[in-house]
């Protein structure tokens, strides 16, 4: 047996902390505003999440406090390759990613000072017992939270500047998935669980932004990339028979993923007092995952020391449109659409990722009350694309430690944010 089909699963959580905004393993979950207009917000200057999406925009946001949570609702479906089998249904679970961000500075002044804590994913699936793709993978749950701090410059009334240091808080992660070898008299086949925390890891978030008129805003920014890694993340096996056990006797693994950077490019514009129209396109820079290796301590897994498992994925492009009109000065109606492009391509999807083009759509509402404080609600709705592979694909790419057939998926995602203006 090969040890790199044990923990091919590994790096979820590790992509799952990237903040990148398309495709891959992220949902754009930060600010209920953003959110609302299609996950826009490079070219705006809304609320605090400026701060998130371009530091830059946050020099002319207002100051203020928020904090927000979503429930994302996910429907994932598998069908093997032999069509006639049935489709297999996941458990799914909700999950409640969540966002908080405070900013200060003098109200007409130049510059802003913010902070923020967001969980740019989470996840947890259960796939049917039995399901044919249980040897790479039955169980996961995800976890993570990031935080930046921001500092943001208008050199002018119509060009500002702003730069963030982003840290991966906290991340852990619970995966499991059977192993093909069956102790004598077991109905069961043998399992391994394998939980681990990832470091603490450093990276950064800069932008700029151009206001050429009251009417026009035109934002960029760039999302660093960081080379997240897990150190010593437990390995749990269960059911090994005897005379596999010389084969399977590691207790720990080390692994690091290069996640990847974002570039961003927005456009705000506001025809009059009460619309608010904008766009925004995201390139992610997911070419510098191309394999997840992984290096075991205290013996061998599967009769290795270390394993690879090939992902070469390539460069996602998103594109979001997104409306805002305010109906009275406290009640607004929010509104959106995206494309996210699939990061992985075809004959290499995996279970914790099953990735494919998708399109979302989102709506939101909005109601302010004296002039201070507010509360947003926004719903999301992404619809997947089919995504298939064949056992000949898998084949021909060397990727024979995943499973073919045809996955589908949806996520339905409500969330609500309070806020309030200094």
């Amino acid at each position: 047996m090969q040890a790199k089909s044990i923990l091919l699963t590994g790096g979820a959580l590790l992509a799952a902390t990237s903040g990148a905004l398309a495709s891959g393993f992220q949902v754009g979950l930060t600010g209920a505003k953003n959110v609302g207009m299609g996950g826009t917000g490079t070219g705006l200057y809304l609320d605090q999440a400026s701060q998130f999406f371009n530091p830059g925009a946050f020099a002319f946001a207002p100051t203020g406090f928020q904090v927000g949570g979503n429930m994302a609702i996910p429907r994932i479906s598998f069908r093997p390759g032999d069509a006639d089998s049935g489709q297999r249904t996941l458990q799914n679970t909700n999950v409640f990613p969540f966002s908080g961000f405070v900013g200060f500075g003098p109200k007409e002044g130049k510059w802003r000072l913010g902070a923020g804590v967001y969980t740019p994913f989470g996840s947890e699936l259960h796939y049917q017992q039995g399901w044919e793709g249980r040897y790479a993978l039955t169980d996961i749950n995800l976890r993570s939270v990031f935080g930046q701090v921001t500092a943001a410059y208008a050199i002018t009334p119509q060009f500002s500047i702003g730069a963030g240091v982003t840290t991966l808080l906290y991340g852990d992660v619970d995966l499991q998935r059977d192993i093909p070898v069956q102790a004598q008299g077991s109905t069961s086949p043998a399992h391994a669980q394998l939980t681990g925390k990832a470091d603490h890891k450093v990276g950064y978030n800069l932008g700029v932004m151009f206001k050429p008129s009251e009417k026009l805003s035109v934002g960029l920014s760039y999302r660093s990339a960081v080379d997240a890694h897990v150190s010593g993340g437990d390995i749990a096996l269960t059911g090994i028979p005897a005379s596999a056990a010389g084969s399977f006797t590691a207790k720990s693994f080390d692994v690091t993923l290069p996640l990847p950077d974002v570039y961003s490019f927005g456009i705000g514009v506001r025809p009059n007092d009460k619309l608010t129209l904008a766009f925004d396109a995201n390139l992610v820079g997911w070419s510098r995952y191309q394999s997840l290796d992984f290096t075991y301590s205290g013996g061998v897994l599967g009769g290795n020391a270390s394993s690879s498992s090939k992902r070469q994925y390539q460069d996602a492009l998103a594109f979001r449109v997104g409306a805002q009109y305010k109906v009275t000065d406290g009640f607004s109606l929010r509104a959106g659409t995206f494309y996210d492009m699939a990061c992985v391509r075809d004959g290499f999807v995996t279970p914790e990722t099953p990735d494919a083009d998708r399109i979302g759509f989102t709506a939101g509402i909005g109601y302010e009350f004296a002039q201070r404080f507010g509360i947003d609600a926004s719903f999301l709705f992404e619809d997947f694309m089919k995504r298939s592979q064949s056992q000949d694909d898998l084949i021909s790419n060397g990727t024979t430690d995943r499973v073919a057939g045809t996955y589908k998926t949806t996520i339905a995602v409500p969330g609500v944010q309070l806020y309030v203006k200094f």
